[in-house]
């Protein structure tokens, strides 16, 4: 009989995995791909926005790469990953070049249409750190079911996006770390005037050591009556993923690289901002 195995970082769960294109208004082609559950329809499905490319940011980004090895076999929930605009990873390059949360509208319009084209159900965002952002101020669609906010730093996203977040009564869930380098839970509470904050005590930005936590409040509000906590072991079959693929892409590598600001006037604010 099969043993109990546990679930670690580089682990690689069952699913029906594709590599796919997402091809935006403007006309470029985007890189991604679609984890469904091997044995089941899905029961919820996660669009995920990535951190600041120009910092390290991409699909492969580690919360959502666990999210896309572990989430389709363990809570039955599709999850789509793709680069934005200029980003890169292992899946490859998409086309275009980062532009300051202002032509990522089409990628974000892109992933959504996929979504809903493949007929996946109950359509989530989950945005990350830059990936708020563009879920604050593109994500509002009639295909989205809510969203989820990782680490928001409301740096392009402005209160009226918020207000309009408001006025769809959709749910939208922040999730704050205790330690964050952008927005702290007091200042959180503050500036959000609608949605649900959840303080994660001991996390930080870039939630390293806590993606299991990050996991868990993901599931619950996108599949709850999948069990919460996650397993945390699998008794079948289980692949690893190459850790060093992402060695580059650490915050250490984009340690003097300023973090572009919003477009004003047409040129980016690249003055000093602490790192994502």
């Amino acid at each position: 009989m099969p043993s109990n195995n546990p679930i670690r970082a580089n682990s690689i769960l069952p699913a029906d995995r594709e590599d796919i294109e997402l091809h935006t208004a403007d006309g470029l082609t985007l890189v991604g791909e679609l984890a469904r559950p091997l044995d089941r329809d899905p029961v919820a499905t996660l669009v995920c926005l990535h951190p600041l490319p120009t910092h390290g940011g991409m699909m492969d980004s580690h919360v959502f790469r666990k999210a896309a090895w572990r989430l389709p076999a363990l809570a039955g929930i599709a999850v789509l990953r793709f680069n934005t605009r200029g980003t890169s990873s292992v899946r490859g390059k998409s086309e275009g070049a980062f532009d300051g949360a202002v032509g990522e509208r089409y990628d974000v319009a892109a992933a959504i249409e996929f979504a809903e084209f493949s007929e996946l159900p109950n359509i989530w965002l989950l945005g990350w750190s830059f990936g708020t952002d563009l879920t604050l101020m593109h994500g509002l669609d009639p295909a989205i079911v809510g969203a989820i906010l990782l680490s928001p730093p409301l740096r392009y996203s402005s209160p009226e996006h918020l207000a309009a977040w408001k006025d769809s009564g959709k749910p939208l869930t922040a999730l704050i770390p205790e330690f964050d380098d952008y927005l702290r839970p007091a200042a959180a509470a503050e500036k959000f005037s609608y949605g649900e904050i959840v303080t994660v005590d001991g996390a930080k930005h870039l939630w390293v050591g806590d993606a299991e936590r990050v996991l868990d409040e993901i599931v619950r509000r996108v599949a709850p009556e999948a069990p919460v906590p996650l397993p945390r072991t699998w008794d079948g079959p289980m692949d690893s993923g190459d850790m060093n693929a992402y060695a580059d892409r650490t915050v250490a590598a984009f340690a003097d690289v300023p973090v572009p600001g919003p477009l004003v006037s047409g040129s980016p604010d690249s003055a000093p901002q602490p790192r994502e």
